[in-house]
């Protein structure tokens, strides 16, 4: 479901992040675009509105994986009163840092699935967040020989790449052996 008054929204959202920037004491400027244009590496991805963010503060919003920009944008998807399911519709970056983590996925992705072939056997990643994980199961949705699945739960909730036929090896039994001397 789209966002029915994107420009009161983007108002909304603009009296949120003045807020937070100035009692945060940040040195930040933000550039709010509504329906932006569809960028190449943004495929996956179709903001309704855009923020982008810039200046001397930007490291500290991209420091430890984009922690700071990620729960910004969090609060944000809050104060607007987005569903889970709608969080797409909004996104945050600064220095392009979303693009370049897209990138980042898609060769992720890329090398995970040549592994999975290569063995035959599961490859899972390291946890990440839901837009992630997404971004990894887009990756691979055209591989007709694996499929992926989240496994997990909360903070640990990661993705698998499993060849498309895989079943996993019985464990060996417990039972002791009858050709014992």
């Amino acid at each position: 479901m789209p966002i029915t008054d994107k420009v009161a929204a983007a108002k909304q959202l603009n009296e949120f992040l003045r807020g937070v920037i100035q009692h945060g004491g940040f040195k930040l400027k933000y550039r709010i675009t509504v329906d932006p244009p569809q960028e190449e590496n943004r495929d996956w991805e179709q903001p309704e509105i855009l923020v982008e963010f810039a200046g001397p503060d930007s490291p500290l919003l991209l420091a430890r994986g984009a922690e700071l920009m990620r729960s910004m944008e969090l609060l944000a998807m809050n104060a607007l009163r987005l569903q889970s399911g709608e969080h797409e519709k909004l996104c945050f970056d600064c220095g392009r840092h979303r693009a370049l983590r897209l990138e980042e996925l898609r060769t992720a992705a890329g090398v995970a699935a040549e592994k999975v072939r290569a063995t035959g056997a599961p490859y899972a990643f390291a946890p990440m967040s839901s837009r992630e994980r997404r971004m990894v199961h887009l990756a691979l949705r055209d591989e007709g020989d694996l499929h992926t699945e989240s496994e997990g739960e909360g903070r640990e909730r990661h993705l698998v790449v499993y060849p498309k036929d895989y079943k996993p090896r019985t464990a060996p039994s417990s039972r002791p052996s009858s050709n014992r001397r």
